[in-house]
């Protein structure tokens, strides 16, 4: 990926989302037992906020359904038994592994109960489900709401949180894992603004945990 002189909006160079939207505080509380599994609670978060400031770039997109898809994409993690998360979901072909497919499911299944009690309705958590039935294991984005949880979902690993966890999921150090970022994950952005939000986060990244030394 490009290094150029990053100007973007986003959180590495002190900016945070400014979309005035509904508030989700309820959605969070409603959450927050499913999201205590393989660090989703710090992991969920940031992706939110890359999805808002993606989103941002994106007025086209129902930005509703993008952040709650977002905010319930792996929720599902909560229901894989843990001694499986790590082994079966971040080892050898791990995007088809069953642990995988299993998340999604459940993710849908936890979307489907508890947002009917604050007000959504069925079209509505449809077009939800349909986002995280699929995200990590289906190839093609379906529509921009889809794309850009995906790539939220993505965005948070360019981060020194992100690179702090996913390099230990991953069994590698966080200069091996900035190469999987560059080589792997950056060629899979979707859109133009993740690109830019990636290469920020990155160059930020790099300069905190010395990753071109380290």
């Amino acid at each position: 990926m490009s290094r150029p002189s990053v100007t973007v909006d986003t959180l590495a160079t002190g900016h945070s989302p400014r979309g005035d939207w509904k508030p989700l505080d309820d959605l969070w509380r409603a959450a927050a037992p499913s999201l205590r599994a393989r660090s989703n609670d710090i992991h969920t978060p940031l992706s939110f906020m890359f999805a808002e400031l993606v989103l941002e770039a994106h007025p086209e997109a129902d930005e509703l359904v993008t952040r709650v898809a977002i905010l319930l994409h792996d929720s599902g993690w909560s229901r894989v038994d843990p001694a499986k998360i790590i082994s079966e979901g971040f080892r050898g072909d791990w995007r088809t592994s069953d642990v995988r497919y299993l998340h999604e499911q459940e993710g849908c299944n936890i979307a489907r109960e508890i947002l009917p009690a604050l007000g959504y309705d069925d079209e509505f958590i449809a077009k939800v489900t349909d986002i995280i039935d699929g995200h990590d294991t289906r190839l093609e984005h379906r529509s921009v709401e889809d794309a850009i949880m995906r790539d939220a979902d993505r965005l948070w690993r360019f981060t020194p949180t992100g690179i702090g966890l996913a390099s230990g999921w991953f069994g590698k150090t966080p200069r091996e894992y900035r190469e999987q970022l560059e080589t792997g994950t950056y060629p899979e952005l979707i859109t133009e603004r993740a690109r830019e939000i990636a290469t920020a986060e990155l160059t930020r990244s790099v300069e905190l945990l010395k990753l071109d030394v380290l």
